[in-house]
């Protein structure tokens, strides 16, 4: 195990269950894939913002859940 693996792994360990089964069910995904995906710099940033909007109950009211879906609809 390599030692940033170790370092996720004991961070997630003081997570909340639902936090620690949502990272081990993105290991497994990972692991899983046959093939090599990597987040880009700004992909992971953007995943650090999103869980930390998140962290702070900061969701998308429904208006504006309906405005998204209406672009993807067409």
């Amino acid at each position: 195990m390599t030692k940033l693996l170790q370092k996720g792994i004991e961070a997630v360990r003081g997570l909340p269950a639902d936090r620690q089964d949502m990272a081990g069910e993105l290991l497994l995904s990972l692991a899983a894939s046959r093939a090599r995906y990597q987040l880009t710099p700004a992909q992971l940033e953007d995943l650090k913002l999103s869980i930390a909007d998140a962290d702070r109950g900061e969701f998308a009211s429904d208006e504006e859940m309906a405005e998204t879906w209406k672009k993807f609809s067409r």
